[in-house]
């Protein structure tokens, strides 16, 4: 009995060693198994991350495009020109209404390069006159925006010029009244006439100087953007 319990015990803790390394190996492969899943996820959140980040980063170009874009439907190329000019494209005038448009849109975008996006029927595009249109509009609007410049510039110097003069005139009247007071009619005339003259050229130089300058300025801006701008036909 003795000796068949012995021979048994052996038989018994082999099966144990081979249970408990069944179940370390068992898991071991579990440990790996969840090692395996994390490392998927985490890298499948690196993805999404990744994902995200590009598709803000499009939204944000997508904005910026938006801000520097002006986009006009067409039915032809004569709408962008006067309808009372018959002369060719190179040299037509530019009509006010789509000015109009464009100066409304000009205004919503931030200041840079703009985006100049005529939508035309696909069966009314002509490549050759979209190319003399182009020449046609950077020249308008690079030769409305020297004018308009000069325009500021003589505005703001006529203005500085006679507030230095109604500076002037005041100093003389103010030179003739500590001077000579008001003892004869021709003194007494002299500051009547001197100092309103002073005060009306002084201010209406300030006027020029500021105000009047100020209402050109917007559409000096308006053409420098759209002299600057980059001009395209998209077919629809």
């Amino acid at each position: 009995m003795d000796e068949k319990q012995s021979a048994e015990k052996p038989k018994t803790e082999k099966a144990q060693n081979e249970k408990t390394q069944a179940e370390k190996t068992q898991t071991e492969k579990v440990q790996a198994g969840k090692t395996q899943n994390e490392k998927f996820l985490s890298g499948k959140e690196q993805a999404e991350k990744i994902v995200q980040i590009a598709q803000q980063a499009l939204d944000e170009k997508q904005r910026l495009l938006q801000l520097s874009e002006i986009s006009i439907l067409l039915d032809n190329y004569d709408d962008i020109f006067s309808d009372f000019d018959p002369r060719p494209y190179s040299v037509r005038a530019v009509s006010d209404d789509f000015l109009y448009e464009a100066k409304k849109a000009a205004k919503e975008k931030k200041p840079g390069t703009l985006d100049l996006k005529f939508m035309i029927p696909k069966e009314a595009r002509n490549t050759s006159y979209e190319n003399m249109i182009k020449k046609r509009l950077k020249e308008y609007f690079t030769g409305t925006y020297e004018a308009v410049k000069e325009e500021l510039h003589k505005t703001f110097l006529k203005g500085i010029t006679l507030t230095v003069f109604g500076i002037a005139t005041m100093l003389i009247a103010t030179f003739v009244l500590f001077e000579y007071g008001e003892k004869g009619l021709l003194t007494a005339f002299l500051v009547v006439l001197l100092e309103p003259a002073g005060w009306f050229l002084f201010w209406e130089g300030l006027d020029l100087a500021v105000f009047e300058s100020k209402k050109i300025t917007p559409e000096l801006e308006f053409n420098k953007k759209m002299s600057n701008c980059n001009i395209q036909f998209i077919p629809f």
